[in-house]
This record gives C-alpha cells, sequence and structure tokens, in this order.
C-alpha cells in the first residue's frame, strides 16, 4: 500500500515538472555591426549579459558575410560604416530573414535620414549615443510600427550620397584615401562629386 503511494507520488511529481518546465528558449541570436568598435564592443558584453547571443563585427562587408552564415533573429546596425551604408544591411538582412527585427542606429542627428533607413526593414531607429537598455526596449517592443515620418524623407540616393560626404570629410576631401575607403575608383568619386556640385550651384543660381 505503501509503495503504491509512493509511486503515485512520484507519478504526481513527475506530471507536475513537466507541466512547469519552462518552454524552449526563442531564438536570441544578435548582430552588431558598428564601426566604432569601443562601443560595438561595450554593446555586445552589455546585451550578452541580458541574455542574446551576440556576434559582433566593425564593417559592412563583414556583416554581410556574417548574416549569410547564419541570418540572425536581431540586428543593430550603424546607419554610417566606413566601407558603406547601414540601408544595404538592412535589405540584405530582409531578404535573408523577413522576420528579423533590426534597430538602426545613428549618432548624425539625421532624423529624416535615419527613419528612410527604417523603411528598408528596420523596427526602428535610435540616436547615439543609446544604452543596452534603450536598444532591448526597442528590439523587443510590440507591434512594428515606425515613428512618425517628417514631412521630407532622405531618398536612398541621398543617403548614399550623404555618406560618402562624410567619408570626404573623414579624409580631409582627398579623393583618393575617399575611394579607397569607398571602395569605389577615383574617376567614379570624381565624377559624383561634380554631379553634386553642379546641382548645387543649379540650385543656388
Amino acid at each position: 500500500m505503501k509503495t503504491a503511494t509512493r509511486d503515485a507520488h512520484k507519478k504526481t511529481v513527475t506530471e507536475q515538472s513537466v507541466v512547469a518546465a519552462p518552454p524552449v528558449a526563442a531564438d536570441r541570436s544578435l548582430l552588431i555591426v558598428d564601426d566604432d568598435s569601443v562601443f560595438a564592443t561595450r554593446l555586445a558584453q552589455a546585451l550578452t549579459t541580458r541574455g542574446f547571443a551576440v556576434r559582433s563585427v566593425t564593417s559592412l562587408s563583414a556583416g554581410l558575410e556574417m548574416m549569410h552564415l547564419a541570418p540572425p533573429q536581431f540586428a543593430v546596425f550603424d546607419l554610417r560604416l566606413a566601407d558603406g551604408n547601414g540601408i544595404d544591411l538592412v535589405e540584405a538582412l530582409r531578404r535573408l530573414r523577413p522576420d528579423a527585427r533590426v534597430i538602426i542606429l545613428t549618432g548624425y542627428g539625421n532624423i529624416a535620414t535615419a527613419v528612410s533607413a527604417a523603411k528598408f526593414g528596420a523596427k526602428d531607429f535610435l540616436a547615439k549615443p543609446a544604452d543596452a537598455d534603450q536598444v532591448v526596449a526597442a528590439l523587443m517592443a510590440a507591434g512594428t510600427a515606425f515613428p512618425p515620418p517628417p514631412d521630407t524623407v532622405a531618398a536612398p540616393r541621398e543617403v548614399r550620397l550623404e555618406h560618402i560626404q562624410n567619408v570626404l570629410q573623414r579624409c580631409n576631401n582627398n579623393l583618393s584615401a575617399a575611394a579607397r575607403q569607398l571602395g569605389m575608383h577615383r574617376r567614379t568619386l570624381q565624377r559624383i562629386v561634380r554631379g553634386q556640385e553642379a546641382r548645387s550651384q543649379s540650385t543656388n543660381s
């Protein structure tokens, strides 16, 4: 009788354990792409302690390679990178994994450009410096609505031109150095710059 009681008790405990077992953890893979290595490292460490499986790289090319090897569920991309634009990463990840949740980071205060990037598939944008709690809150927020867009939203071409101008400024307007960073021929960059100057003069005349 006692044996039967003990067996029944074990069965009850086992059934309760099965019912109470936590569900399988959701995919928490996360990719950070930011050419500020110090910021990227700190953010990666902070997000790792919050339960994400983080990979962090500092260039567009490395980011593309990482996401093709294993498209992440979550991503944090800097809008402007030394070798390209975060928009390209958003578009690539959306093709590889449509359900990915992407946050765009921008340290340039250009909200119109940031919203334009979000329109390509990012869930939201945050202005730098953003801390880990802000990033997690944005990544895990319910719904998919973006912040209200401004009246004028920058086109992808304008975003890329802004990136070119930023690289030129960092290179002190040295066309050869900027062309190397941008991965384009010097003459191609020269034509782009001249085209921008011509349009600017036409607008001001």
